[in-house]
């Protein structure tokens, strides 16, 4: 069974919900999660005319919130008595889809299990899929966690 799990996570319930079923699939495996945050450093400077707007300070806030959120969720596996490490990549390396391929095949990696929001139509036109797109690239399966549905107002 799978010994190795990368969990790419960036803070959002959809991540949360990704991290919560890799936890219990490590605890039936007993295997080894690598918690992996990209600073997306790549889409702030694309979003902002050709890096105008680049400031260091935002990149050393991007990677002050990477760390937290690492260090948050690394606890929250700890806690739960799986193995647990972290990586913090904050370099321009390629996208995000790139970068988890890299960290799965470099780790050896033998599942990624990720959250993703299930946007269809239109929505997923315009906000892309990193979700589908390390799917389509992954060397190893890939497990997708469909975000939490919001109850409906009753």
């Amino acid at each position: 069974m799978y010994q190795k799990i990368l969990v790419p996570i960036d803070g959002s319930s959809t991540a949360a919900a990704g991290l919560e079923e890799a936890i219990k699939l490590a605890r039936l495996c007993g295997a080894r999660l690598r918690l992996l945050h990209i600073v997306d450093e790549l889409s702030l400077m694309l979003g902002t005319e050709y890096g105008a707007a680049y400031s260091g300070d935002i990149f050393d806030l991007l990677r002050e919130g990477g760390a937290t959120i690492l260090r948050e969720a690394q606890a929250q596996v700890q806690a739960a008595g799986v193995a647990v490490d972290t990586v913090l990549s904050d370099n321009l390396r390629g996208g995000v889809c790139e970068q988890v391929v890299q960290q799965a095949l470099d780790w050896k990696a033998e599942l990624i299990v990720l959250g993703t929001h299930g946007r269809r139509g239109t929505r997923r036109l315009f906000f892309g899929s990193d979700a589908e797109n390390i799917l389509r690239q992954a060397p190893v399966p890939v497990l997708l966690i469909r975000a939490p549905v919001p109850a409906a107002p009753a």
